[in-house]
Order: C-alpha cells, then sequence, then structure tokens
C-alpha cells in the first residue's frame, strides 16, 4: 500500500470532526449555563451534585457511599465535603458502626440551597428543551448514546 492510500485510511472524515468539535462547544456551553446560574446561589456543579445526593439519601452517607454515588474518587470527595461544610452546607457525622468512620449530612442551610439551586437548573433545562424544539430527540438521544 502506497502513502497515500495508508494516510487515507487513518483520515478522520470532515463532517465526522466538525460534528465532534460542535459536540464538545455544545457540552461546554450547556455546562457554563448550569454553572453559571447555580453560581447565583454560591454553588458549583459538584457542590450541587453532592448536595444533591445527600438531600435525596435523607440521612448521612458514608464518604464512599458519596464518591460511589458520584463516581470519583474519596480524596475528591473529602476535598468537597471539607468545602461544603465550610460553607455551613454540609456537617460531618460519626458513623454509628465504624469508629473510624465519617458521614456526611445536608444542614438545613444545605437543604435550601440545593433546592434554590434544583428550581435553576429546572430552568436551564427548561431553556435547553426549547433551544431542541424541532429536533428529533429520539434520533438524537440514539446518537449520543452511541458515543461511547
Amino acid at each position: 500500500m502506497n502513502r497515500k492510500a495508508s494516510a487515507r485510511i487513518h483520515e478522520v472524515p470532515k463532517a465526522a470532526d466538525e460534528t465532534m468539535f460542535l459536540l464538545m462547544h455544545a457540552a461546554g456551553n450547556v455546562e457554563k449555563r448550569l454553572e453559571d446560574a447555580l453560581d447565583t446561589v454560591g454553588l458549583s456543579l459538584a457542590k450541587f451534585g453532592a448536595l444533591t445526593f445527600l438531600v435525596r439519601a435523607g440521612e448521612p452517607l458514608s464518604l464512599s457511599e458519596c464518591a460511589a454515588k458520584m463516581t470519583c474518587v474519596r480524596s475528591n470527595i473529602t476535598q468537597l465535603v471539607d468545602r461544603l461544610e465550610s460553607d455551613g452546607l454540609v456537617r460531618r457525622v460519626d458513623h454509628p458502626s465504624d469508629r473510624r468512620g465519617v458521614m456526611a449530612a445536608a444542614t438545613p442551610l444545605g437543604i435550601e440551597r440545593q433546592a434554590a439551586g434544583a428550581k435553576l437548573v429546572d430552568e436551564v433545562k427548561r431553556q435547553f428543551a426549547k433551544t431542541l424544539a424541532g429536533i428529533d430527540r429520539g434520533e438524537l438521544s440514539r446518537a449520543l448514546a452511541a458515543i461511547k
């Protein structure tokens, strides 16, 4: 096989290349909208996510459980809980069956802030849905699900 033929085998079609970058740009825009909205109530996406897990649980969760639910490493959760605790949104409690274990629970302020954040996230979702009006969502969902 000559060099030209070999190079063509590894070429990415231009449309696929453009689509990939458009997708990355769109994802960045959605993330920015969410971050900007949550910033108005003093939350980041990470803080909102952690608070949402804790609020939905309705009881303290171990940091390991938080890490598993948020699919991240425990050291990241520890740092995130540190920041949430310093903001007064989370409190640490002793694990009832493990003297060494620590659990996190949302404070009343954390519950209030998460609820405010959820309303803002819902508004961003509504705006996003309007943006996609007229687009075949089933087709879009299948295409996005195919990306692995």
